[in-house]
């Protein structure tokens, strides 16, 4: 069974980081894959995306504070979270970038930023 796992995720003050990272079985390499995010209340959206040849592109709410990465060879993408703000404050998950291809839903990593 394809899984994907997300880890990394925790408790952060405004103005620091955190580095997500998620692994996901099956095929990776082939695919455009994504970070997304529900905040409180709202929709789960995506918040950044990498291609297989690692191009990128973000949110423009995180555009210049967040970075994706990804390394075929262990099947993980990782995300790097600077610069945090409350608004931040979500569930992150990670599954392939396009909807008609997306795996079954991991359980997301929790980033909480607050004082």
């Amino acid at each position: 069974q394809v899984q994907i796992v997300e880890s990394g995720g925790g408790l952060a003050q405004p103005g620091g980081s955190l580095r997500l990272s998620c692994i996901a079985s099956g095929g990776f390499a082939v695919y455009d894959m994504a970070w997304y995010r529900q905040r409180p209340g709202k929709q789960r959206e995506l918040v950044a995306r990498i291609g297989t040849e690692e191009t990128t592109n973000y949110a423009d709410s995180v555009k210049g504070r967040f970075t994706i990465s990804r390394v075929n060879a262990k099947r993980q993408v990782y995300l790097q979270m600077n610069s945090l703000n409350p608004e931040d404050t979500a569930v992150y998950f990670c599954n392939r970038a396009s909807e008609s291809r997306w795996l079954n839903w991991g359980q997301g990593t929790q980033v909480i930023v607050s004082p």
